[in-house]
């Protein structure tokens, strides 16, 4: 018992800074997190010194990201009853991969005053440690927190949405113990029957009393191109709870899509007015049967849709007027919906120039000075070029 007790001493006496000596540390809250799991180290030094200036570099490595999340604090404090001054970093780390990762050594640069008066230097280094980082739970991109919100805001009922109106989507995630390039890139929402405008997203790491916040802020402005009912696909982030040890799915619901006291088509009634155009037109004979024989000259004979494509990119189409009141009015979402119909029709895709329509309606600052007019008749010299 005598023994013990003596080698139990000698321990604490070990542990025992001498007169004017040094000691660094790096100490962990937990030494096996998965990839991307905050781990948070704390570099304490206690020196048995009057430091008046120090320099501490935390090294960089391809191994792990990390981010201070505190302001250093110095204090005086006592160790197995000796008063000394004490220097504590926050950091917090996150592997980028699984294995063994070391982190340091790290070196503590500092300026102390002498018992003399004199201003002397010396540097207190602590010994690296090492985690055993595992493989983060899913087959997806890791993202590890203590705490995930997604938040999904629509402007308007979206199963109800009245002829012209836009809905604007706005998508929150904010994720504890993580940093904004952890959090998922943004879902792509287009679909062949939605008109899309995608803002800027917004990405940041804010500090907070409960460690660091990563926050992403999406924001869409929707429209449906045509009345029909239509549903917008369901996305799901999957993410690592740190607190529970489990793997759960943060998700974007689906959205129907519909339009209260409207048809299936805003432009029902122009596409049967127009619905036999081809074959009015082969009847005129002349001109129209001449500029046909060109187009298709040489090239053998084409299938019926091709024709019938070919055909109508040779003809005004149904939805020209809608389009010339549209632009004569000032009404850019008119305009839109009927520029959209009238591609539909003509069998093209829509040309870089619609963006700058969709920039108009959709864009929370648009550039002045658009002219309805002057855009029409661009968009239609660049039709006729196409």
């Amino acid at each position: 018992m005598v023994i013990r007790i003596i080698l139990a001493w000698l321990v604490m006496a070990g542990a025992v800074l001498a007169q004017g000596d040094t000691r660094l540390m790096i100490l962990h809250d937990h030494g096996n997190p998965v990839v991307s799991e905050m781990v948070e180290l704390t570099i304490r030094g206690e020196y048995d010194l009057t430091v008046s200036l120090e320099d501490m570099q935390f090294p960089n490595s391809p191994d792990y990201d990390w981010i201070q999340i505190a302001r250093d604090d110095w204090h005086k404090d006592r160790v197995n009853g000796r008063l000394l001054q004490i220097f504590e970093r926050k950091i917090a780390l996150f592997p980028r991969r699984e294995g063994a990762i070391q982190v340091g050594p790290i070196s503590h640069k500092l300026t102390y005053v002498q018992n003399n008066g004199q201003r002397a230097e010396t540097t207190v280094t602590a010994a690296p440690i090492t985690l055993g980082v595992r493989p983060f739970p899913a087959d997806t991109p890791p993202l590890s927190a203590s705490r995930l919100v997604l938040t999904d805001e629509l402007s308007a009922e979206p199963g109800r949405l009245k002829k012209d109106e836009i809905l604007t989507r706005r998508v929150t995630i904010e994720a504890v113990g993580a940093l904004a390039h952890h959090l998922p890139a943004r879902p792509d929402l287009s679909e062949p029957w939605l008109i899309l405008f995608s803002q800027p997203e917004t990405r940041e790491t804010v500090l907070t009393e409960a460690g660091p916040v990563a926050r992403v802020v999406w924001e869409w402005q929707l429209r449906p191109r045509t009345g029909e009912p239509a549903i917008l696909h369901a996305q799901a982030f999957p993410w690592f709870d740190t607190d529970h040890r489990q793997v759960e799915v943060a998700p974007l619901k689906p959205i129907p899509f519909g339009f209260a006291g409207f048809g299936s088509n805003f432009g029902a009634s122009d596409q049967i007015a127009w619905r036999n155009w081809p074959l009015a037109a082969l009847a005129l004979g002349g001109g129209m049967a001449a500029s046909l024989g060109l187009m298709l000259h040489g090239q053998g004979l084409l299938p019926v849709a091709a024709i019938r494509t070919r055909l109508r990119r040779l003809l005004p189409g149904p939805h020209a007027r809608a389009m010339r009141r549209a632009a004569d009015a000032g009404d850019l979402a008119a305009l839109r919906d009927a520029a959209d119909r009238h591609l539909r029709w003509r069998g093209q895709p829509a040309p870089p120039i619609l963006a700058e329509l969709d920039r108009q309606l959709y864009a929370p600052d648009p550039p002045p000075g658009f002219d309805a007019r002057r855009w029409l008749a661009a968009f239609s010299r660049t039709l006729r070029r196409g």
